[in-house]
C-alpha cells in the first residue's frame, strides 16, 4: 500500500512542477512508511547516513513543499517540535502524556461534528482536529514494573 501512496504522492508533486530529487524522494518515502509522526530531526537522523551532504534545512524545506502540496499535515503541540503526518484520510490522534507517542485512529461519527458546528454557529468550517491524551500501553507497563 505504501508503494501506491508513494507513487501517487510523487505524481502529485510532478503535476505541480516540483522536481523529484533523491533526497525529496527519500524524505517522502520515510514519512509514508513511518507510523511515528516524525519530527524534521527524526527524518534527518534516519536519512543522514544515506545522504551525508543533506542538512536539516533541506528536510524542513521539503516538508514545506509537501505541506503546500497537501501531502503532509504539520502537527504542532505546544512548545515541542512539529511532527509530520502523511495525509491518507481524515483521522484523529491519541497522544501519550509520558513519551509523546502519537497513534492514529478514525471515528466516522465525528465527521458530523463539522456539519453540526456550521449549522449551529453559521461558520464556514475549514477543518477540525481532535487529540486525545493518555498513557500508551508501553509506558503503562513500564510504570507498573517501576512500582
Amino acid at each position: 500500500m505504501t508503494e501506491v501512496h508513494l507513487r501517487d504522492a510523487l505524481d502529485t508533486l510532478k503535476s505541480t512542477g516540483v522536481r523529484i530529487t533523491p533526497q525529496r524522494h527519500a524524505i517522502l518515502e520515510f514519512i509514508i512508511q513511518s507510523m511515528s509522526h516524525p519530527t524534521a530531526d527524526d527524518i534527518y537522523k534516519a536519512l543522514e547516513s544515506k545522504f551525508p551532504s543533506m542538512s536539516v534545512a533541506t528536510v524542513y524545506n521539503n516538508l514545506r513543499v509537501f505541506r503546500e502540496a497537501g501531502l503532509v499535515k504539520e502537527l504542532t503541540y505546544g512548545d515541542s517540535s512539529s511532527r509530520f503526518d502523511f495525509v491518507t484520510n481524515d483521522h484523529y490522534h491519541m497522544i501519550c502524556d509520558a513519551c509523546g507517542k502519537i497513534v492514529d485512529f478514525h471515528y466516522p461519527g465525528l465527521d458530523e461534528v463539522e456539519h453540526l458546528a456550521s449549522h449551529l454557529t453559521g461558520f464556514d468550517v475549514s477543518y477540525h482536529r481532535m487529540e486525545i491524551y493518555g498513557v500508551c500501553p508501553t509506558c503503562k507497563e513500564h510504570a507498573t514494573k517501576v512500582q
